[in-house]
């Protein structure tokens, strides 16, 4: 990550705090709901039914951290095995892009997502536990989809 970037991250946490937000449901559940920047997607899922059918749902904004924190909770909790990404494409980020990416190709020798089109697009999470991710979590593109019916309809085909 270059030093320049760092710094305007650190900036933007204090000027414009975004909080992390994410819900639990059904701990036995294979289904996770990634709704990448909308929030109003987000606490609709929360507030529904359907949280009774899914392990977890929350915001991805970050093509590294964001990543490296679904990365880490696939590994923790093995049972997931989908994760559903919906919701609006976080301008400029595009972590969603940068998620399918890292799914499809990993992370090169110093740990930037390969054919990722995100300007900081480096992980720290281990390889094994990315390549983990990779071999047993499928990933369901509904990106820009921020339509709660068709969410729910893909969510029940699980």
């Amino acid at each position: 990550m270059n030093v320049v970037g760092e710094a305007i991250g650190e900036l933007c946490k204090i000027i414009l705090p975004i909080p992390e937000e994410y819900y639990f449901g059904n701990p036995d559940s294979s289904i996770a709901i990634c709704t990448l920047s909308s929030i109003n997607l987000l606490k609709n899922l929360a507030n529904s039914e359907i949280l009774n059918h899914i392990s977890i749902a929350g915001r991805l904004l970050s093509e590294n951290k964001g990543i490296d924190s679904i990365i880490e909770y696939v590994n923790k909790n093995q049972k997931i095995k989908t994760i559903i990404v919906c919701g609006k494409e976080v301008s400029g980020h595009k972590a969603g892009h940068s998620l399918f990416a890292v799914h499809k190709n990993g992370v090169d020798e110093n740990k930037r997502i390969i054919n990722s089109t995100s300007p900081d697009p480096y992980l720290t999470v281990s390889k094994f536990k990315i390549q983990y991710f990779q071999n047993n979590v499928n990933l369901v593109n509904l990106i820009n989809e921020t339509n709660y019916a068709e969410i729910l309809k893909m969510i029940k085909i699980f």
